[in-house]
């Protein structure tokens, strides 16, 4: 374990000029959270075509994977819970798939059955009491990813208990995020970026032929860059807890509850996943978190092609092993 100990938590934003000719640029509000994309083309009505596809079809991967829209499989899947599988489609199975893998990876740290927990904390910040044990074993009752039951002839989903329910949100920007970067690739963009809040995925070279960089930011500060990552062509995903998080005893905790104990997560101001795949590493920020510093380090060490940057409550900055890290 690699250790630098600086005094400040930190943001992400990628180090690339969206003003350039060529480069075109455009925020959304989708999947609940803000979304930016951008593309490189030397034909700028091409690359905005790339970018109204791409937000187009993370608008399809949305009503695919809601679990608050009525009509979509996810809804149907979770209504049905208890009593019978729900026939959906290949590319839902195996988004759920491939979520279960990342479960047993992770020993439970990542479930996407955590939906089903009960509401019980408030992470605005504020001091608060840790609620009962009994209140809490209750909230996680119906969290067990082992009784999703797939059937890949039947393409069914069947979750075994009523009650239980599936959501997709520590993975669906990232998958979001994927998909709008292949339809953008496909219209012959070569080189762009898509953002979905923390969740980055960037391929290609920078208008002036430069890899992309994601910076450090200073959350106070959040334009200015006390570090940065050389990427060059990948993903960056961060989970951190800057504004949701409460304390109570005097101790902080984060706003990611660990869906096998129904307890927020505590140590981890914020974890950083760099890999090839965006869906992956949203997948793999929330497990760091849940898992905690030492056997989130230690998972992440054992992968091969992905890294990991997590930032302590004591402000210190750990890494793994082979992370590159700049400062100029």
């Amino acid at each position: 374990m690699r250790k630098i100990v600086l005094s400040t938590v930190f943001g992400l934003f990628a180090l690339t000029a969206f003003a350039q000719p060529g480069a075109v640029h455009q925020a959304a509000k989708l999947m609940g959270c803000g979304f930016e994309l951008t593309a490189i083309h030397e034909d700028p009505v091409v690359a905005r075509e790339a970018v109204k596809a791409g937000i187009e079809e993370i608008s399809r991967i949305e009503r695919l994977i809601s679990s608050w829209d009525e009509n979509s499989q996810t809804s149907a899947i979770n209504r049905n819970a208890g009593i019978e599988p729900v026939q959906v489609d290949e590319e839902l199975f195996q988004l759920i798939r491939r979520s279960l893998k990342v479960s047993g990876l992770t020993d439970g740290a990542f479930d996407i059955s955590f939906a089903a927990i009960e509401k019980l904390y408030v992470f605005d910040g504020s001091a608060q009491e840790l609620p009962p044990e009994d209140e809490v074993a209750r909230s996680v009752a119906k969290i067990n990813y082992r009784n999703i039951i797939l059937d890949p002839d039947k393409h069914t989903v069947f979750l075994k208990e009523k009650g239980m329910r599936i959501g997709f949100g520590a993975i669906g920007k990232g998958y979001a995020a994927n998909r709008a970067r292949a339809v953008m690739k496909g219209m012959g963009i070569e080189s762009g970026l898509v953002n979905a809040s923390g969740d980055l995925t960037c391929w290609g070279k920078q208008e002036d032929g430069k890899d992309w960089g994601i910076a450090i930011a200073d959350p106070d500060d959040k334009m200015k860059a006390i570090a940065w990552l050389p990427v060059g062509e990948g993903a960056v995903v961060t989970s951190g807890d800057y504004e949701k998080y409460f304390v109570a005893g005097g101790r902080r905790y984060a706003h990611i509850i660990d869906p096998r104990t129904g307890y927020p997560t505590t140590g981890i101001k914020s974890a950083t996943i760099v890999c090839p795949d965006t869906e992956l590493a949203d997948a793999l920020a929330t497990s760091v978190f849940v898992l905690g510093k030492e056997k989130g380090l230690a998972l992440i060490n054992q992968l091969k092609g992905i890294e990991c940057l997590i930032v302590t409550e004591e402000n210190e900055i750990l890494s793994s092993n082979n992370l590159e890290i700049q400062y100029e």
